[in-house]
């Protein structure tokens, strides 16, 4: 019998492409997109945890595809990831 539900964003890749894909989705403003509607729907439509949000920022911006700006209110898309 299998208790554990498996996380599809338990790997930081997979939660960064994600972050990425809907930061894409969303209308810049002033070439930035503000953090609370990546963290929304990440959060409470797709189901991740803040663990994993967390980690998938620092995912991305580790590796190029955001820049976090230094308030932690906006996103900047830099890559199509």
């Amino acid at each position: 019998m299998k208790h554990a539900v498996e996380r599809p964003f338990a790997n930081p890749e997979s939660a960064a492409r994600k972050l990425v894909e809907l930061a894409a989705s969303l209308q810049p403003v002033q070439d930035r997109r503000h953090i609370e509607k990546i963290n929304a729907p990440f959060l409470y439509t797709l189901k991740g945890s803040g663990s994993e949000f967390g980690a998938g920022i620092k995912f991305a911006v580790e590796r190029g595809w955001l820049e976090l700006h230094e308030s932690g209110t906006y996103v900047r898309l830099l890559t199509a990831g």
